[in-house]
């Protein structure tokens, strides 16, 4: 079987990590995935040498791809436009939707115009998002949930002669780490991040900040300017491109340090920095919104806090860096909640049965 997976942006975000993680488990099933993306945000490093990867905004080029590539089914990930493409070379195959942006107005404008091309399916990454969908889309096909899989043999603890102690970030010697992880953009929401960093800085001078990523975010430089107009340089360190292959080693050195991460989100769909950590034996603190409580389960494997919520998010952080017996059942219970909910073989395998099941009515509806 043969897949295309289109999406407007290549990015080192969740969606891309987690259909890396799809395209390396699937093939092993005989399911090769291709991807076509537009634009190209940094994160080609994280799929080229996974499977086959197409850039352009060339409407002609893209439609060439589409129909010689005789592709058994298409995945339309957040990409408006490619429903007038597939519509233009009248493809025949099947079409699921992934619905993945949780802002409502946004999730409306990347399905305008959908019913052209009679998708099989919605997939959504969470049962929040599920529920979001529902709002918009009125239509008798199945919406389904599938979380994002994580490679657990690649995202685990390491053993302390692993780690590349050597590699930047260094690790302080005798500071806590919590480090922010991802884009720096307003959904978000660095900036209370800072807030949170300024009461952190006030009361106690053993944890050190860790920004990771961000280099080609829409605020970074706003990020830059305020870090230095705000002297948190010193206790925020910024690392704005970390390669992927890398972030294992970036999550024993919190672990090792007795650090969590923290996210700061107005909104998730899913999250894939939280399984990462998680996996990795890292406790997570964040804002109870959307699908994290799906994803965090709050006093198990980290702790969530009131959106928008500077005293509590610090109050959290204090938590699980101050108790060391605590820390180590948070980091347990965290490994287990992945393996359980998240690992690649659990969450993939639906996968691979919604796309046996939509090419067999394919060709059943032909005959």
């Amino acid at each position: 079987m043969k897949v295309l997976v289109i999406w407007r942006l290549l990015t080192v975000g969740g969606v891309n990590a987690g259909w890396r993680n799809r395209a390396i488990y699937l093939k092993k099933y005989g399911i090769n995935v291709e991807f076509l993306y537009c634009k190209d945000l940094g994160g080609m490093h994280i799929m080229k040498d996974i499977a086959p990867v197409y850039l352009t905004q060339d409407e002609q080029e893209i439609q060439q791809i589409i129909t010689k590539n005789r592709y058994d089914a298409i995945i339309v990930v957040d990409t408006n436009k490619a429903y007038s493409w597939l519509a233009k070379v009248n493809y025949k195959g099947p079409i699921l939707i992934e619905a993945r942006t949780p802002e409502l107005a946004k999730l409306k404008r990347n399905l305008e115009g959908h019913k052209q091309i009679q998708p099989q399916k919605f997939i959504v990454p969470s049962q929040h998002q599920k529920r979001v969908l529902s709002i918009l889309v009125h239509e008798p096909i199945p919406i389904e949930v599938i979380y994002n899989g994580l490679d657990t043999t690649f995202f685990r603890p390491l053993k302390n002669e692993e780690i590349h102690v050597q590699k930047e970030p260094l690790a302080p010697a005798d500071k806590k780490i919590v480090a922010y992880i991802g884009r720096l953009d307003i959904r978000k929401n660095w900036r209370l991040l800072l807030e949170i960093v300024e009461l952190v800085k006030k009361e106690r001078d053993d944890i050190e900040f860790w920004v990771i990523g961000g280099d080609k975010s829409v605020e970074c430089q706003q990020f830059a300017e305020e870090w230095k107009n705000r002297q948190l340089t010193n206790v925020v360190k910024w690392f704005p491109v970390v390669p992927y292959q890398e972030m294992p080693h970036i999550y024993a050195k919190i672990k090792q340090s007795g650090g969590c991460t923290i996210a700061t989100t107005r909104a998730e769909s899913f999250g894939n920095t939280f399984i990462e950590a998680m996996a990795c034996g890292v406790p997570v603190v964040a804002p109870r919104v959307s699908s994290i409580p799906e994803i965090v389960a709050d006093g198990e494997t980290g702790y969530l806090f009131r959106e928008e919520h500077v005293r509590g998010a610090a109050e959290r952080i204090y938590r699980i860096v101050d108790d060391q017996e605590r820390y180590k059942k948070l980091s347990k219970l965290a490994q287990e909640r992945v393996e359980q909910m998240f690992s690649i073989s659990h969450c993939a395998n639906r996968y691979i049965e919604i796309l046996q099941e939509v090419t067999r009515k394919g060709k059943d509806d032909e005959a």
